[in-house]
């Protein structure tokens, strides 16, 4: 962290960071949001100007990104592109189709507990990495857009994501930071989620939910479906579930092991690429690696990169300290009006901001906390308020969490675009709701 006196003295004509970090940010949020250029375009750009306008230098920028997300993101789309190629996922759909007799509100349900639970045992972006396309299938079929489906499946996977140490990138960061394991998460967070969800699939019920029809003939179509069809390589199946069970351990058993998810995902992927050429001549083997990494949703990596770093300036610039300040003053010290303020500024930050710079900026705020209400161990409410802030308040808006994201990514490869205006109307107010459930669950359960 720079003060501004020695960061304007990089900046072009003397201007104050404080604001050319501001306008540049809200200049890129601005733009992403109107849709009128692609979001990796806005975000990169406005990462260039930070640095060119001196708001941050080069080493400071890189900094800024998270190579973690970025690695974990990177290597889980490897691992899920080969892995599709088995027919594993289609074999899902439709088993999950067929339980429900292929009615629509069914698969939705079915898909959407499907999604959060995937979303705590891997982490919320390799489960809508696995159930997007899969969706997007089945809608296809049924002749139904997709809009619906999509929609419960980004909500169910940053609920779903909020229950675990792995689920979500804020709950990986605060659990290193204040050294909670995997079961500690589980014995505050999980509770909650299964009621958070139940609320929230009870609303799109009323929203969509009742009005989902599919005519007899795509019904019966889907109900003809053979899932075992589905499955073209056994050979590739099992190698690919033998990496992800790996995968899966790897995350479970990552803070004894002291590696980080984007390590293992790598290295998964790195394996099953191994694996799945092993057969294959040298020719054969590139063009496989050369198709495998063409399915990486770059679109999606570039714009975080850009993202990072246009927050690593307002960060750098100190507006997100100053914002985070005023909140503690606002709240005079006291637990209960300080745990429900970070929980609902969280959920609201997120919403605007990536949940992931704004975690960054309030650890150590936090953590500076301790000596007003008598030591570290009397945190625990606050860090609880945060991490469900932030993981909830991911499903305010289309930034708000990478899983959103990589699910617009796919809509928008198959002709379905997720207009963000569109979404957050539904989705901010839907947000509030599960924010104002878990306001209650702290108040009743730590305050």
């Amino acid at each position: 962290m720079h003060d501004n006196s020695e960061l304007a003295a990089h900046l072009m004509f003397g201007w104050d960071p404080l604001w050319v970090s501001s306008i540049l940010f809200v200049a890129t949020y601005a733009v992403i949001v109107s849709e009128k250029v692609n979001r990796a375009v806005v975000s990169l750009l406005g990462a260039g100007l930070m640095i060119t306008l001196g708001v941050l230098n080069q080493e400071t920028a890189i900094s800024g990104v998270d190579f973690n997300t970025l690695g974990l993101l990177s290597g889980m789309m490897v691992i899920v592109a080969i892995t599709r190629r088995s027919g594993v996922f289609q074999y899902i759909a439709v088993w999950s189709a067929k339980k429900v007799q292929a009615r629509p509100w069914g698969i939705l349900l079915m898909l959407s507990v499907v999604t959060a639970l995937f979303s705590a045992l891997l982490d919320n972006v390799t489960t809508v990495l696995l159930i997007a396309p899969v969706t997007l299938l089945i809608c296809h079929e049924l002749k139904m857009s997709p809009y619906p489906f999509l929609f419960a499946e980004i909500f169910a996977s940053n609920i779903g994501g909020t229950a675990t140490l792995i689920g979500d990138p804020p709950n990986i960061m605060i659990g290193s930071a204040v050294n909670l394991s995997f079961n500690d998460f589980l014995i505050n967070l999980a509770p909650i989620v299964p009621l958070i969800l139940l609320v929230t699939l009870g609303i799109i019920y009323v929203i969509w939910g009742r009005h989902m029809q599919a005519s007899d003939d795509t019904r019966a179509r889907i109900m003809r479906f053979r899932e075992r069809e589905a499955i073209t390589d056994v050979t590739l199946l099992k190698q690919s579930l033998f990496v992800l069970a790996l995968v899966i351990a790897g995350f479970v058993m990552a803070h004894p092991l002291r590696l980080e998810p984007a390590t293992i995902a790598m290295f998964g992927a790195a394996l099953l690429l191994l694996l799945s050429n092993l057969k294959n001549k040298a020719a054969e083997q590139s063009e496989n690696v050369h198709q495998t990494f063409g399915e990486i949703e770059w679109v999606t990596i570039f714009f975080f990169i850009g993202l990072f770093i246009v927050v690593k300036g307002i960060e750098e610039a100190g507006v997100l300290r100053i914002l985070a300040d005023q909140v503690i003053d606002l709240t005079g010290g006291d637990m209960a009006v300080t745990a429900m303020a970070i929980l609902w500024v969280s959920a609201i930050a997120s919403a605007i901001v990536d949940n992931i710079p704004f975690v960054a900026t309030m650890i150590p705020l936090i953590k500076s906390m301790a000596p007003s209400f008598g030591g570290a161990e009397h945190l625990m409410p606050l860090w609880w308020s945060l991490a469900l802030g932030a993981c909830l308040g991911g499903n305010g808006s289309l930034i708000g969490a990478s899983a959103n994201l990589i699910v617009a990514g796919f809509a928008e490869r198959a002709g379905h675009r997720i207009h963000f205006l569109k979404f957050m109307a539904m989705a901010f107010p839907l947000m509030l709701v599960s924010i104002l459930i878990a306001s209650a669950y702290i108040y009743l359960r730590y305050l």
